[in-house]
């Protein structure tokens, strides 16, 4: 009886450790395989949301809010965040920096005109707060949408076991803002952005991720549009990357290899 106790006893620890083991898939992409994959961390913006539209508007109007202020400083500021004309620079300061780091910057604008350092990120912090709560700069489904094929392809992805999730330089908020706008809960298991003491490219940020999903960095996969994204992961030990260049072909990411479009990624 005891023998038999011990056999069951075998049996089940058995099935315990079959049923938390994560599932390991191979991915590739023009030629390149990513093997033992048990889950992949995307980046947000550029990546997974087309926002790049909604981002220049919020920098015109953050500029011209502090341009009201302070007269002459907004066409640097503008220019500072990436924006030309009718278009906002993808590897920009706007579009792959955090708030924090806007901040910081617009900071630097303001106290060139001789305000003190103090003072310069108070009229900073009052600006970005003022615009981040305006009810006419909200992002939505509609002014921030998806790329068409990000909804097929994580649905792919997660019905084949794999845990997805998203680090983004937004903050977390806005990353769960992101994932409700889109009704994306069914397929992510992590949504994180930065606060107040790490940012891209520290890859202290991957790890914490790793560590939320309970996946070992050497078994993920990053996918993102900037080099912090590709550093980042890189430095943490993930398994491989994925530069995607949706916007302008010469743009050269230091990734293992480099798509157009997130369909690109086949399961194998």
């Amino acid at each position: 009886m005891t023998l038999s106790f011990f056999h069951r006893l075998i049996d089940w620890r058995e099935i315990l450790s079959t049923r938390i083991s994560p599932v390991e898939r191979t991915i590739a992409c023009r030629g390149v395989r990513f093997e033992n994959i048990a889950a992949v961390i995307f980046d947000k913006d550029g990546t997974l949301e087309n926002s790049l539209s909604f981002w220049r508007e919020i920098g015109i109007q953050r500029a011209r809010l502090i341009d009201a202020q302070i007269p002459g400083v907004g066409e640097p500021l503008t220019m500072a965040y990436g924006i030309q004309d009718n278009t906002l620079d993808p590897t920009g300061l706007l579009a792959v920096g955090s708030r924090q780091e806007n901040e910081i910057a617009t900071a630097a604008y303001i106290a060139e005109t001789g305000r003190s350092w103090q003072e310069a990120k108070k009229i900073a912090q009052e600006a970005f707060t003022e615009i981040l709560e305006s009810k006419y700069l909200t992002k939505t489904a509609e002014s921030a949408p998806i790329f068409p094929e990000v909804k097929n392809m994580l649905q792919s992805f997660k019905n084949s076991g794999l845990k997805l999730g998203i680090l983004s330089a937004d903050s977390t908020k806005g990353v769960e803002g992101f994932v409700a706008n889109h009704e994306l809960q069914n397929y992510i298991d992590l949504s994180m952005g930065v606060e107040q003491t790490l940012f891209k490219p520290n890859p202290q940020l991957y790890i914490n991720a790793c560590n939320v999903l309970d996946i070992a960095p050497e078994k993920t996969l990053m996918v993102g549009d900037s080099q912090a994204d590709i550093h980042m992961a890189k430095a943490a030990g993930a398994k491989g990357t994925i530069g995607i260049n949706r916007y302008t072909n010469s743009l050269s990411l230091s990734a293992d290899v480099q798509i157009l479009n997130l369909s690109e990624m086949q399961i194998l």
